[in-house]
Order: structure tokens, then sequence, then C-alpha cells
């Protein structure tokens, strides 16, 4: 009797003091939060209005207005942007089609008004800055979603972002090719597990060395659709600073699947 209440009282104050926990602390895995957040619902179509801010290191800013749409067709995502200021970037558009297919490499394409012409942008070119942004072409791309096949995951912890509880994700880049198209060798994300979108990322170079910080702000329903108004990106080896604002989103706009074209690039909005 005296050997039982012992470790009763031992087990008690162990306890106590947190040495064991009678809940499972087990996380949930990367790959299940990466699935999480691709299932989110995100609307079938959107139009919205989307305000570039560029600010070098001296606290130049340069601005750029646009109006942009993204659709789904079945699985298949297409996103396009239209430049309409300022004067000297204005008609500039980019397409592009993210295909549910892992084996099928996804299309992207670049108008630019004074080459008069179309432009593909291949996979080895999607880590590059999108037009003096601090995106990639393939953050562009993917929005609030995640890439499966370009990673390994895992979920290494909690934290919390502007209040909210999320877990800590790191994805691995599956190659040396993947990492050097990527831009970037590895990224850690904190997720939102109750609405399942990544509240903050932080990307390595290919040495390794911090590149840059991503936060997604002011996330509100839209029309019963969680949406990040504010998208803002540090970049950590040049001091440039990107901030993406989204107004006037609108998920029951009646889009033309013929904005989603190569000859809608050229026509412009």
């Amino acid at each position: 009797m005296k050997y039982l209440k012992f470790n009763y009282l031992l087990i008690s104050t162990l306890l106590a003091i947190g040495f064991i926990n009678t809940v499972n602390a087990e996380l949930p895995s990367g790959d299940e939060i990466a699935k999480k957040i691709n299932a989110r619902d995100e609307g079938i179509v959107v139009g919205r209005n989307l305000k570039m801010e560029m600010t070098d290191r001296h606290g130049k800013v340069r601005v750029r207005e646009t109006r942009s749409f993204r659709k789904y067709f079945g699985d298949e995502k297409r996103t396009a942007i239209f430049y309409l200021k300022p004067k000297n970037i204005k008609d500039t558009a980019f397409l592009t089609y993210d295909y549910a297919d892992k084996e099928k490499e996804d299309d992207q394409w670049l108008y630019l008004p004074a080459m008069r012409k179309v432009r593909r942008i291949s996979a080895s070119d999607r880590g590059d800055y999108f037009l003096g942004t601090d995106f990639s072409f393939e953050d562009i791309k993917l929005e609030t979603r995640v890439s499966i096949k370009d990673y390994t995951r895992k979920t290494i912890g909690e934290d919390k972002v502007d209040g909210v509880h999320c877990y800590w994700v790191e994805d691995t880049a599956i190659d040396d090719e993947t990492a050097e198209e990527l831009g970037h060798i590895r990224r850690e994300s904190c997720v939102d597990d109750n609405i399942w979108i990544v509240r903050k990322s932080v990307f390595w170079d290919l040495q390794n060395k911090l590149l840059k910080t991503t936060y997604f702000r002011d996330i509100s329903k839209i029309q019963g659709i969680w949406t990040a108004h504010k998208i803002e990106v540090e970049n950590h080896k040049t001091g440039h600073h990107t901030t993406f604002t989204f107004t006037e989103v609108d998920y029951s706009e009646a889009v033309s699947d013929k904005v989603f074209t190569q000859n809608a690039l050229k026509r412009g909005l």
C-alpha cells in the first residue's frame, strides 16, 4: 500500500510540473498540413485589384496598380494579372496555368508591350523575381497554396503569429535541381491550424543563408472565404521590401474564360 501511495504521489507531482502529459502531443505531419492548406476553399473564381509597393533599402518606393483574376477549370488553376499603372509598365500582363497533374509542368507566360510578344517562363526561371518585386514567379502562381511535389516536409513545432496559434512546417527541396529552380533550399512556414492558411514563411537560399520572410496579414472572410488582404515580403539580402494589397475582392464576379489566354495578354483589359 505504501508503494502504491508513493507511485501515486510521484505521478501526481510529475503531472503537475509537466514531465508527463496525459494528452497525446503528437503533431500532424507536414504532408497532412500541406493537404489541408491546398484543400482550403478559395472559391471557383475571383477578381480583385492588386496594388504592388516596392521599397528599396534607401526608402524609395515604386507603385504598380493591377487588376488580377483567378479561376479554376476543374482541378486546374489559371491566374491572370494585367498592369494598369504607371504608364511605363501599363499593358504588361502575366498568365499562369497550375495543373493538378504532378507530372505535368505548369505553364507561365509574360507579355511585355515594348517587345510586343508573349514570352513563356520556363521551369528553370520560376525562382526568378517577378517584375521587380520580392515575390518569385512561383510565389505568384501558388498564392496561398503550397507545392506538394517540390519538397519533403516535416512539422517542427508550434508558435503564434499575430496572436494566432500555428504549426511550424519545414519544407526542404527534394533535390539540388529543384532547389536551383526555386531559388531556395528550404523554408519554414507557420500555418494557422484553424483556417489552414500560412501566416508567415521564412526562406533560406542555396547556401542555406537567410533569404527572405513573407507575412500574410489582414486575413478576414469575404463572401464566406478566408482572404489575405495584404502580403509583405522582406528580402534580407537586398534590404528590399514588397507589399501586395488586395482590394475590391469579389468571388462572384463573372470572369470570361477568354481572360486566361495568351491572346488576352496582348489585348489587355
